[in-house]
């Protein structure tokens, strides 16, 4: 039993790197199992519904033959090494769930040996979780580069959504730090996929991105310098999608995604955003995340340890992201050759706003749906408000509170009824200036404390501290497990 935890905590621990773990958009019902996965989300996340969601995030193994420099896990790295047999990771994972300290699972792991060899054995533990334990949750799968296409295919039918880690934003980073790992290999898993998706005609586009479209009918891929990899020929691992039980499952549900490093490599945020904006379009992701670059390890070709970890850089990174799904943007809208990185001190759309100022203000009765999408302050939800109470009458600057905007940055944007509501001027630099003054931007830019995770093994001390005296009682009362 000891040896059981001293693997959980080690490999829990080695995971906490790996951000790639939301289920949104994989739905199913249990049919008399145990567990449902549900398309609100699940991970160390909030749902649609405001439920906080956990998943055991933990690596099959740390032991790897891969001495990438940028990874804690790396073969020359003296780190404490260990790794589950796929019965007792299986086992573990169906005693967090009786206990509800989980909903599901979310799998990643070094390469042990080879690729196959560690694929095999976690391909062994989701077969026992769903065929053995009768587990119907919530299952994220990594794939690691370099496995055979027919053990990826195995993997995706138990699996509800895949993710494979395209690591960094360019290939000549990945040659450089990662010099073991090639493009090549990390895309063909990625092409396999999608084109088995597209087989079953199960892809969907990412939030708003392919509205209009049939992605399972008109999908044309263009990845730029990634492009040479050609699409797998239909029904080459389609077949009957059927399960060992007997039950039809499709493979990867909940599609795939992927993750890169940011701060580690010296690119732009213009190339990290393309990048992006590729992959969405070439292989249909779901969702392409992104980890602030924590420098823990002493390198010549990383950023020194003493480097402040690039959270806020993060954090605008998934805003411009979120604009290419939802909002309509493509890459070289959101940044160009001037401006080649994000502002850290304004959000993306306002930043875009500011220096496209000669298409503002915009008529809040007038402009389209798209136009108004792009006015800062003014969400997706609030747009369609906006659009459906201007067929009834028109808008009156009260209202637009009302509706979900957030008038004091919207106001410098927009008209209403032909009033401009933001000064006398329309000057982007006065407007910047006013904005950073009234929302306190500056001042919730400056880090206060220390922010952690909630770590199953802290003491009740250290976790009162860390919640402000609040403890869930899954973990302060966490009981010994009796498995083995």
């Amino acid at each position: 039993m000891n040896n059981i935890m001293n693997k959980l905590k080690i490999l829990a621990d080695s995971a906490k790197y790996d951000v790639s773990c939301s289920s949104s958009g994989g739905g199913s019902k249990n049919n008399g199992k145990i567990g449902n996965s549900h398309s609100a989300g699940i991970c160390h996340t909030w749902s649609s519904d405001g439920r906080c969601i956990s998943l055991l995030k933990i690596l099959f193994t740390n032991k790897c033959v891969y001495d990438c420099e940028y990874c804690i896990n790396r073969r020359s790295n003296d780190v404490e090494r260990e790794s589950f047999e796929p019965e007792e990771l299986a086992k573990l994972t169906i005693e967090f769930y009786k206990r509800n300290y989980i909903e599901g699972l979310f799998l990643s792991s070094a390469v042990e040996v080879s690729p196959d060899y560690t694929a095999e054995r976690i391909l062994d533990c989701l077969k026992l979780l769903r065929n053995k334990y009768g587990f119907a949750g919530y299952i994220h799968a990594k794939i690691i580069p370099g496995i055979s296409p027919e053990l990826l295919h195995e993997i995706g039918m138990v699996a509800d959504r895949l993710s494979v880690n395209i690591e960094m934003p360019t290939e000549e980073a990945l040659k450089r730090l990662a010099p073991q790992k090639t493009l090549q290999a990390i895309i063909r898993p990625m092409n396999q996929i999608t084109t088995t998706m597209l087989d079953q005609k199960s892809l969907k586009g990412p939030g708003n991105m392919f509205k209009g479209k049939d992605v399972n009918q008109d999908l044309k891929g263009y990845l730029g310098d990634y492009s040479g990899i050609n699409y797998l020929q239909p029904g080459g691992f389609g077949g009957a999608l059927t399960t060992e039980s007997g039950t039809r499952r499709k493979f990867a549900p909940a599609g795939q995604t992927t993750q890169m490093i940011i701060g580690a490599s010296g690119e732009t945020d213009r190339q990290i955003v393309a990048t992006s904006e590729k992959l969405y379009h070439q292989f249909i992701m779901k969702r392409v995340y992104f980890s602030a670059y924590i420098p823990i390890i002493s390198s010549s070709l990383l950023p020194s340890t003493l480097t402040t970890p690039p959270l806020i850089r993060e954090h605008r990174l998934y805003q411009a992201d979120w604009l290419l799904r939802f909002y309509g943007f493509s890459a070289e809208e959101i940044l160009d050759d001037a401006n080649p990185n994000l502002d850290l001190e304004m959000d993306p759309k306002a930043a875009w706003a500011l220096r496209n100022i000669e298409k503002f203000p915009m008529e809040i009765n007038k402009v389209s749906l798209e136009e108004l999408m792009r006015i800062p302050g003014i969400g997706e939800i609030s747009a369609r408000r906006i659009v459906r109470q201007r067929r009834v009458a028109s808008i009156q600057y009260e209202d637009l509170k009302k509706m979900g905007v957030v008038v004091k940055r919207a106001r410098f944007f927009l008209t209403c009824q032909g009033k401009y509501y933001g000064g006398k001027d329309i000057v982007a630099e006065t407007i910047r200036g006013q904005v950073l003054l009234q929302e306190n931007i500056r001042e919730k830019m400056t880090l206060t404390g220390e922010e952690n995770q909630l770590s199953m093994f802290k003491s009740e001390k250290d976790l009162k501290i860390e919640t402000g005296g609040e403890i869930w009682p899954a973990i302060s009362t966490m009981p010994a497990l009796k498995v083995f």
